[in-house]
């Protein structure tokens, strides 16, 4: 009985296959009334994909930028700090600023731009006998408006580029700016300027960075400080408040905002307070701060400052930062402002933030 079903399904099983095959048979495969499509290869697959530059730290200010981007020569000016210069232009772009004491119980200005120059820069000043020690590691162009022949001379004598208001060269790049009064009038064409020294080479850098504020020497080692309170003289005394919304220090002077020519506050990402012997050695109305030395001092990032040593080898040397451990101190990434402060007529007071 099994075996006859078996039989009987191994014949259906025949049929089924007879029947596929006759009907392949009857199709019009490989014939003249419809010849298969031929086929085309595939092309090779080509990339568009650039591999893009590697990124390295700006010179002046520490942000990744790509390699090569930034090849043009830092210019550092004599940018004025009286009443009737405020505000002042180009101040908010700077990648550095030095605030020096001069005569007068007043400070001015050494401020360098290279990652990010403005149109226009001022009012600019005369040269005092420290700014050949503070622009001379940086190369590049030094901007001015003149000064004591023998404090000119120095400049001069300095790997950089003066650029000086009333020069046959400097024609079309000074000028004295309409509503500001002389002598507080004198303005440079940064970006034109610059464009006529790109012979120059760019700046070496000048401060070690961490990668991010959080990372920096300060953040990571120092202890929490809400303002920095630093007096040069009975006529000028500037303050850094934290700010921890725009995470950088806001900037006043004698006790107000210090405001950019748009309104808003002059602030920084470092603030770096250096103690500086301060000398008569060339005129007895004009300090001279001797920067070809070491001293004491504070750094302060993040909202967090940190005690620092700072020395200087030579003229074109750069300023050193180290901690307490003789580790190099890490700026963060951006914009830096220093505060050259008289060891025996100024001061800095440090304070903590508000319960």
């Amino acid at each position: 009985m099994i075996s006859r079903r078996r039989s009987a399904a191994r014949a259906a099983s025949v049929a089924v296959v007879a029947a596929v095959v006759t009907g392949l048979a009857g199709c019009s495969f490989g014939s003249s009334e419809a010849p298969a499509e031929s086929l085309s290869p595939t092309p090779a697959f080509v990339s568009d994909y650039v591999t893009p530059a590697p990124l390295v730290p700006a010179p002046l200010r520490g942000t990744l930028v790509p390699e090569g981007s930034l090849t043009q020569p830092s210019l550092a000016a004599k940018i004025d700090n009286h009443e009737e210069a405020r505000p002042q232009i180009g101040l908010e772009r700077t990648d550095i600023v030095f605030e020096e004491l001069v005569e007068g119980g007043l400070t001015r200005y050494v401020a360098v731009w290279q990652s990010d120059i403005p149109d226009l820069i001022g009012p600019v000043r005369s040269i005092r006998p420290m700014d050949p020690d503070i622009i001379s590691p940086l190369g590049g162009i030094v901007a001015f408006s003149g000064g004591q022949e023998r404090f000119v001379d120095m400049m001069r004598n300095t790997p950089v580029y003066n650029a000086i208001h009333g020069q046959s060269d400097t024609d079309s790049t000074f000028y004295r700016m309409d509503g500001r009064s002389s002598p507080h009038d004198v303005v440079v064409k940064a970006q034109e300027l610059v464009s006529q020294h790109l012979d120059l080479a760019a700046p070496a850098q000048q401060f070690a960075y961490s990668y991010d504020v959080g990372s920096s020497t300060a953040a990571t080692d120092g202890s929490p400080i809400g303002a920095i309170d630093v007096v040069f003289s009975d006529a000028r005394y500037p303050g850094w408040t934290w700010d921890s919304a725009s995470s950088t220090y806001l900037r006043s002077q004698e006790g107000a905002p210090d405001l950019d020519t748009n309104g808003n506050q002059l602030s920084a990402v470092n603030v770096v307070v250096l103690r500086v012997d301060e000398v008569y050695d060339y005129d007895e109305d004009v300090p001279q701060a001797v920067l070809v030395a070491s001293g004491e001092g504070e750094v302060s990032t993040g909202g967090k400052t940190v005690h620092a040593t700072w020395s200087k080898d030579s003229s074109t040397a750069p300023i050193r930062l180290t901690d307490a451990s003789g580790a190099t101190i890490r700026l963060a990434p951006g914009n830096t402002w220093i505060e050259l402060v008289p060891l025996d007529s100024g001061s800095v007071t440090l304070v903590p933030p508000a319960a």
